[in-house]
């Protein structure tokens, strides 16, 4: 791992179960709601610090979804039924090799993007089938600080020296 972070580029999330812990609300009106950890917006930013590009590609498309990403100011790509395609899509729009692009994922739908990048990475609570083609799994479930951890994972490895130090102005 310590070998691979200081290649990646580009860390590609998926959304249901990795963002949020794979549960979903549906009121009368039929919207749904979702539940979120608060403390991804601070690790997206360490990696929009270190220069690492972000993206959610969700199989969904939901207004839920578009919602989060605006708020987390992370760029969002939907009803990605084929995921993988759509990662090379945006590794060619970035001038970068898949070799340079970790994925973040937790379902069978997953496994051709996180197959085919330089580091798989599933959550704590991925499916069974998906966690032998990951690199590294989570401590923490999705939607309970995953995301964050994975944030956290890059900042400890490319900035060992400053991890969480920050001077006040």
């Amino acid at each position: 791992m310590k070998k691979i972070i200081p290649n990646i580029r580009l860390v590609a999330f998926d959304f249901d179960g990795v963002f949020t812990d794979d549960m979903v609300y549906v009121l009368q009106d039929g919207t749904e709601a979702v539940r979120c950890f608060r403390g991804d917006g601070i690790g997206l930013r360490k990696l929009e610090r270190l220069g690492i590009e972000t993206v959610i590609i969700s199989t969904e498309s939901n207004p839920v979804v578009s919602s989060r990403a605006r708020k987390l100011k992370i760029r969002c790509l939907q009803d990605c039924h084929d995921k993988r395609t759509v990662l090379e899509g945006l590794v060619d729009e970035l001038g970068i090799t898949l070799a340079e692009v970790a994925f973040v994922g937790n379902d069978i739908n997953d496994l051709p993007t996180l197959r085919c990048v330089g580091l798989p990475i599933v959550v704590q609570n991925a499916h069974k089938d998906v966690i032998p083609y990951a690199l590294y799994q989570t401590g923490n479930p999705g939607g309970q600080g995953a995301v964050r951890e994975v944030c956290d994972l890059f900042e400890q490895a490319l900035a060992p020296a400053t991890a969480g130090i920050h001077a006040c102005s």
